[in-house]
C-alpha cells in the first residue's frame, strides 16, 4: 500500500492502512471516529508539520488504530476478559511538571503495585505474560525506538525520562479513543484541544482505558494499578465515573513555574514534527489550558466530585526535598501498608536515578513572554484554595 501523506489522509485511509497491517477490521464500535476526524483536521490546518512530521504523525495514528484492532480481536477471542475486575486504582492527577513522574516511578517500586509500562502500552498484543514480563522481546524493540527519538531530540531526555520499562501515562492509552491530551502536547492542534477540554464526551475514553487495563492484566494479573496523567485534571468527573473507588494523589506546585516548565517541554517536543514552534507560542496556548485544569480541580473539591477521603494532596517542594516521608504519608492517608521491601526498592531507585542525571531541565518564566502579574492573578483562586506558595520565577 502506498504511503499516504497528510494532505490526502482521511480517517478511512488511516483505518484501511491499520486493517491492512493487522488483517483485522473490527474497531470495537465507532466512538473513536469523531475524535480522529477532528484531530486530522487540526493536524492539516494548524500543526505546520514538516515532511518528517507528517510521516511521524501518519505512522503514529496508524499505530493507535492497529493496537485498537488487535485488542478488540483478542477480547473477541477471550470474552471472559471483559468481565474481569480492575481493582480500584491509585491515580496521580497533578498537572505536568509537579513531581508526578518521579512519584509514579517510586510507587511503581512497590511489588503490590502495577503500572502500565511503556513497552506494554506501545505494543500491547499479545497481552504480556507473567513469566516473561521482565524480558519480553518487545522491551528491547521499544527501547531501540526510543533511542531513535533520543537521537532526533536529545534535549527531551533532560526534561522527561524515557524507557521501555518506565511507567507510561494514561493519555497514551486514551489516545486509542482519540479523546486525549497527548496529541496537543505533541502537535499544535488548538481546535482539537479545545474540543477535548470543553466539548468531548470523555466517557468512551475512560471505557477504552478500562478495556486496555483488562487486556494488560489478562495474562499478568495486577494486585493494584497505579496510574498517572496530567490529562486527568481536566476530567476528574469522567475518571471517577469509570473508577468510582479510585484513590487520587494530586500534586501541587506554583502554577507559573508549571507554565514555564510545560511551555519549554511542549516547544521541544513539538519540534520533532514542526519547525514552527517556540516557547512563547507554547506558553500562549498552554497557560490557559493549565490554569483551566487547576480551576477545575478546585471545583471538583467544592462540588463533591472528589471526596476528601479519596484524595491526598502533595506539595512539590516538600516532595522533592525528601520524597520518602511524603510517600509514607500518602500510604498512611490512603490506608495502605508501606512494606520494608517497597521502601528499600524506592530508595534504591532514587539512588540510581538522580534528578539531574541527564543535565537537568533549564527554563524561566521570562522565556514565555507572558505577563507574570496577570497570570499570578489568574492563579490566585487555585493557590489560595490549596495553599500553594509562589516560587521565584527567574
Amino acid at each position: 500500500m502506498a504511503e499516504p501523506t497528510l494532505d490526502g489522509i482521511t480517517v478511512e485511509a488511516l483505518a484501511a492502512r491499520a486493517a491492512a497491517r493487522t488483517g483485522l477490521d473490527d474497531f470495537g464500535g465507532d466512538t473513536w471516529r469523531d475524535g480522529l476526524d477532528r484531530l486530522v483536521w487540526s493536524l492539516r490546518h494548524e500543526a505546520a508539520l514538516h515532511e518528517l512530521g507528517e510521516a511521524i504523525v501518519v505512522e503514529e495514528l496508524v499505530d493507535y488504530l492497529a493496537n485498537r484492532l488487535d485488542i478488540v480481536a483478542e477480547r473477541s477471542r477471550h470474552p471472559a476478559v471483559a468481565a474481569t475486575d480492575v481493582v480500584a486504582p491509585i491515580v496521580i492527577v497533578g498537572q505536568a511538571r509537579t513531581g508526578t513522574t518521579i512519584l509514579f516511578d517510586l510507587l511503581a517500586q512497590d511489588p503490590e503495585h502495577r503500572v502500565p509500562l511503556t513497552w506494554e502500552v506501545d505494543r500491547p498484543c499479545p497481552p504480556p505474560e507473567t513469566a516473561t514480563y521482565h524480558d519480553d522481546p518487545r522491551i528491547a524493540a521499544v527501547d531501540e525506538h526510543l533511542a531513535g527519538i533520543d537521537l532526533l531530540l536529545p534535549e527531551f531526555r533532560r526534561m522527561h525520562p524515557m524507557g521501555a520499562r518506565l511507567g507510561q501515562e494514561c493519555v497514551r492509552i486514551t489516545g486509542g479513543e482519540f479523546r486525549s491530551f497527548i496529541f496537543p502536547t505533541q502537535y499544535r492542534v488548538p481546535t482539537y484541544a479545545r474540543w477535548v477540554l470543553d466539548e468531548a464526551d470523555l466517557a468512551p475514553a475512560y471505557r477504552w482505558h478500562r478495556t486496555y487495563l483488562q487486556h494488560l492484566q489478562s495474562r499478568c494479573p495486577a494486585t493494584r494499578w497505579v496510574l498517572k496523567s496530567p490529562g486527568h485534571i481536566w476530567s476528574l468527573g469522567a475518571l471517577l465515573a469509570e473508577y468510582p473507588g479510585a484513590l487520587l494523589v494530586q500534586t501541587h506546585r506554583d502554577p507559573l513555574r508549571v507554565v514555564a516548565s510545560v511551555s519549554s517541554l511542549v516547544a521541544t517536543l513539538r519540534s520533532l514534527a514542526s519547525a514552527d514552534t517556540s516557547v512563547p507560542a507554547a506558553a500562549g496556548e498552554f497557560a490557559g489550558y493549565i490554569l483551566d485544569g487547576l480551576d477545575r480541580s478546585v471545583t471538583a473539591r467544592e462540588d463533591g466530585t472528589v471526596r476528601p477521603d479519596r484524595v491526598v494532596d502533595v506539595r512539590y517542594r516538600d516532595f522533592v526535598a525528601d520524597p520518602l516521608p511524603t510517600i509514607a504519608a500518602i500510604y498512611d492517608r490512603l490506608g495502605l501498608a508501606l512494606s520494608a521491601e517497597a521502601e528499600g526498592r524506592m530508595r534504591a531507585f532514587l539512588a540510581a536515578h538522580p534528578q539531574d542525571r541527564h543535565g537537568g531541565h533549564r527554563y524561566t518564566f521570562d522565556a514565555t513572554g507572558l505577563d507574570a502579574v496577570e497570570w499570578r492573578a489568574r492563579a490566585e483562586h487555585y493557590q489560595a484554595f490549596f495553599e500553594v506558595p509562589s516560587e521565584p520565577l527567574g
